[in-house]
């Protein structure tokens, strides 16, 4: 179902209103990276900065690692609206600190990455906490492909993410060869979710990797696993998340989740009202989970969700614009 329908007058007074302001700001890109809040907030601000500012936007496709090379050597997309700085952390900061790249505010408030469990098999095994507990027992979280082995989800291919997870899961970290786990690659953002809700509704054990918010924690409640150690900074900046040759990753608390818009120096220059706003428009967890639950709820896209946050949380983004911009806004809802 594409609820878009539902904003058709919205729709043709939005694009016919484009052409007769770009003028005043010119054109802008926008990666819109392959993950439900990501794609969301793209939607948000194409729509704000075209109806707000005059601009005229396009959307690009991007995830994190490859979104980060391209705006790093080629000054391309302008705008990473959610970038998660783990995976790409100490480029990030060389880009930063060189001033190719302009790292925002914190986009959301209480956002994190980690290992989880299903909720049900905490509840049945309430003596698994952290990380080696589970690795202690494959026979828990059974691979269907190799059942003799326990069963990873980790991150698709392109996210960084993946990097951390994989030297995570060597033999100096820890080990899920010599424990008899499986990491497995779901493909894509879609399956790993899909994998979690499946999961959940059969009431069948699953371990691995996600994030929040998203609309599928928000859905169905997942226990955060201990890592059982501190976080070592040194070892997690110049091996865990930088390199999936690193030879020599160790047991390792995830990095604090850092999530930022990111943008290239040329466009932090030349539009400092855009990023005033940019700088501005940070939410936090209840606010985003209840827009990926609508997402999740009706198959909804990021466009979908854009609109549905307008015209039901005008108090939070009209905070972001100016009182002649948010008329803008409003005046087109």
């Amino acid at each position: 179902m594409h609820l878009l329908k539902k904003f058709g007058a919205l729709v043709a007074l939005y694009s016919l209103s484009v052409p007769s302001f770009a003028a005043n700001c010119g054109s802008v890109t926008i990666s819109e990276m392959n993950w439900p809040s990501a794609e969301f907030l793209a939607n948000l601000d194409k729509i704000i900065l075209e109806e707000a500012f005059g601009c005229s936007v396009e959307l690009v496709p991007g995830a994190t690692v490859t979104t980060f090379a391209s705006m790093e050597s080629k000054g391309e997309p302008d705008i990473a609206p959610e970038l998660w700085t783990n995976g790409v952390v100490e480029r990030f900061t060389a880009a930063v600190e060189k001033g190719d790249i302009i790292s925002g505010t914190k986009l959301i408030q209480g956002a994190s990455e980690g290992w989880f469990i299903s909720q049900n098999m905490h509840e049945k095994h309430p003596e698994l906490k952290t990380v080696d507990d589970v690795l202690a027992r494959p026979d828990l979280f059974p691979n269907k492909e190799n059942p003799s082995n326990g069963a990873f989800y980790g991150c698709p291919s392109g996210w960084g993410c993946q990097i951390s997870n994989i030297n995570l899961a060597k033999k100096t970290a820890f080990d899920f060869e010599g424990h008899n786990f499986d990491q497995i690659d779901p493909g894509s953002g879609a399956a790993l979710a899909a994998s979690i809700a499946k999961a959940y509704e059969r009431k069948e054990p699953w371990f691995g990797y996600y994030w929040q918010p998203t609309g599928v924690l928000y859905k169905y409640p997942m226990h955060k696993l201990d890592w059982g150690v501190p976080h070592d900074k040194e070892n997690w900046d110049n091996c865990v998340s930088k390199d999936p040759e690193c030879p020599n990753p160790k047991k390792n608390g995830w990095t604090e989740s850092t999530v930022v818009t990111a943008m290239t120096s040329d466009f932090h220059k030349k539009n400092p009202e855009l990023v005033k706003y940019l700088n501005k428009r940070t939410y936090g967890m209840k606010t985003v989970g209840g827009v990926l639950a609508y997402m999740s709820d009706n198959q909804a896209n990021g466009e979908d969700a854009a609109f549905y946050f307008l015209q039901n949380y005008e108090t939070v983004w009209s905070e972001w614009l100016s009182a002649d911009q948010a008329k803008k806004v409003k005046k087109a809802l």
